[in-house]
């Protein structure tokens, strides 16, 4: 284990509070954190629980958590300490220190996790993978239907980098779609137009014949309410997929 060494506190204080600093730099850090009889995560979570119990949500818990993240401590190792500590030294405790903890094991987050908070963030439900139309989309989309009858209406999600490939919809008379944005972010592109981005309560109309892709912005999820207008003879012409040179251009 490296030597910690710490000058935080001669740097704040060590004009104004020399012996403090002394403390801080070369005895608390410089020699407890330094000694090895116990090891370096358990000390940096004994630190977390300390601060935690004793109500200390600042930047120095913040500084502890990182410290703790970098000690090997696992988003969800810290997640069951500050669950088991808040049943013992209180619950708005332990929302404080959720509220620090998601922000420095906020990369850590899973692919489940982002889908878990989307999904808290609207009305309709993400819905099974949508393995039926799977090779017409590059990454993973889910449908969820909403009405079969009379107009169909689908709820479609994307994950994050998702979207369908270009496609044309086809009616003798009638047709086309309505896209409506209900939670996320993502684009809508006709061909030889720019792409349009897409937030909650966006709505697009697109009439047959139009060649166009859909889907996800690179770093969030999005899902829209697909409207299937009523038209004769309606079909859909799946075309080839939106290339990284396109879809790359997009933040």
């Amino acid at each position: 284990m490296e030597k910690i060494v710490q000058t935080a506190g001669r740097n704040a204080l060590g004009d104004f509070a020399p012996e403090f600093a002394h403390f801080n730099d070369d005895v608390l850090f410089g020699e407890n954190w330094n000694n090895h009889d116990i090891d370096h995560k358990t000390r940096c979570i004994i630190t977390v629980v300390a601060l935690m119990s004793s109500g200390v949500t600042d930047s120095s818990l913040v500084y502890h958590l990182e410290n703790a993240k970098r000690a090997g401590v696992t988003r969800r190792e810290i997640a069951a300490i500050v669950t088991h500590t808040a049943f013992y030294v209180g619950w708005p405790k332990g929302w404080a220190v959720f509220n620090l903890a998601k922000e420095v094991w906020a990369e850590d987050a899973t692919p489940e996790d982002g889908k878990a908070a989307h999904a808290a963030e609207m009305v309709f439900p993400i819905g099974a993978p949508n393995d039926g139309f799977a090779k017409y989309f590059t990454g993973q989309s889910y449908l969820a239907p909403v009405s079969t009858e009379q107009v169909g209406i689908f709820n479609v999600t994307f994950e994050p980098g998702c979207r369908n490939n270009w496609h044309i919809h086809h009616a003798d008379k009638g047709g086309g779609q309505i896209l409506i944005c209900v939670a996320g972010r993502g684009y809508y592109q006709e061909w030889g137009k720019d792409a349009v981005e897409m937030k909650p309560g966006d709505c697009v109309n697109i009439p047959v014949g139009v060649k166009h892709w859909h889907g996800a912005a690179p770093d969030s999820w999005f899902s829209h309410l697909a409207v299937e207008v009523p038209g004769e003879n309606s079909s859909n012409e799946w075309l080839e997929a939106v290339d990284d040179s396109q879809y790359g251009v997009l933040k």
